[in-house]
């Protein structure tokens, strides 16, 4: 009986991938409608109606926020059947709502599973991010190096100019120093809105996306489902915990994070084999969003498992019920 309930990934991955094309189809009526919090809500109750017919023993480990802040899919609630494998469960029911509320690229559904205790359980706070895609030596660059520094060590790692390099950063006031010093290294920038953790998976198809290194801060919890990802594509991410006041300290604390200057590795964010899933809600630079034709709505979800390293897009043709 014990087998029965091992993480068997292969098995639960198409379950995984069907939970994020439930969460896309919900907001899709919301899509340009400008209303973030419906398009919001809309696929947090379709992501948790669909976790909820999965057979695993799951508990929401990055969700929607603390128990007394969301009504669903908060942090430590249980999902599943309850009749299979103990897990942990990471989720961004909608990542990018201004972009889905405003038609704008690169909103998307994301989620990933791993077995239980395996996945960091980062509290809501800033975290600063640094990632790459596969390919590099490990600490090619690190949040040690100023971002001029790294900038110079990816391109050199790459074997080009720091012209040559893209990097990828949130566009918000507290990175106009960022942006910067990274211009000062005649590096191009891609500036995005809203949405790090498509920001990151950016960095890991750099062929396709155009984009070498992600830099900046943004959520915590973006940072574990982005290490998520990478694990599965083999890129690179670097995280520290970053902390305004007493109070997001605590909430470190309450999550058993002990070391506040600790600097997290993927594999340290996340500890063994990962599924990981995110749908297309609006077109953009990783998946195609949302189509309609008359009588039919097509996604496209990426799903991908670490343990293999295999990356799967699959296009889901459904009746306009």
């Amino acid at each position: 009986m014990a087998d029965a309930k091992q993480f068997q990934d292969r098995l639960l991955s198409l379950g995984l991938a069907r939970v994020s094309e439930a969460a896309a189809l919900a907001s899709a009526t919301l899509i340009g409608r400008g209303d973030e919090k419906a398009a919001d809500q809309a696929a947090v109750n379709a992501m948790r109606d669909q976790l909820n017919l999965l057979d695993i023993a799951g508990v929401v480990v990055i969700g929607e926020g603390e128990r007394d802040e969301a009504p669903m899919l908060f942090i430590g609630e249980e999902v599943g059947t309850g009749n299979g494998p103990a897990v942990d469960i990471a989720l961004d029911p909608l990542e990018g709502t201004t972009l889905t509320a405003k038609d704008m690229p690169n909103a998307l559904t994301v989620i990933a599973m791993a077995p239980r205790g395996t996945l960091l359980h980062a509290p809501d706070v800033y975290m600063e991010k640094l990632a790459i895609g596969p390919g590099y030596p490990v600490d090619t660059v690190t949040l040690h190096m100023s971002p001029a520094e790294r900038v110079h060590a990816l391109a050199a790692a790459k074997g080009c100019a720091p012209g040559d390099i893209t990097v990828c950063i949130l566009e918000r006031p507290r990175h106009e120093d960022l942006i910067a010093e990274v211009r000062s290294t005649g590096a191009a920038i891609r500036l995005i809105t809203d949405g790090d953790v498509a920001g990151v998976i950016h960095c890991a198809e750099p062929e396709q996306t155009g984009i070498d290194m992600y830099m900046g801060s943004g959520g915590a919890p973006e940072g574990v489902l982005a290490a998520s990802a990478l694990k599965c594509m083999g890129g690179q991410i670097y995280g520290k915990l970053l902390f305004r006041n007493d109070d997001e300290r605590s909430r470190a604390a309450k999550a058993g994070i002990t070391d506040l200057d600790r600097i997290y590795t993927r594999d340290e964010m996340v500890t063994a084999d990962v599924i990981f899933a995110a749908t297309g809600v609006t077109s953009g630079s990783i998946l195609s969003g949302i189509q309609r034709e008359p009588g039919w709505v097509t996604t496209e979800t990426l799903l991908m498992r670490s343990k293999t390293g295999s990356v799967r897009r699959m296009t889901y043709r459904s009746p306009v019920k």
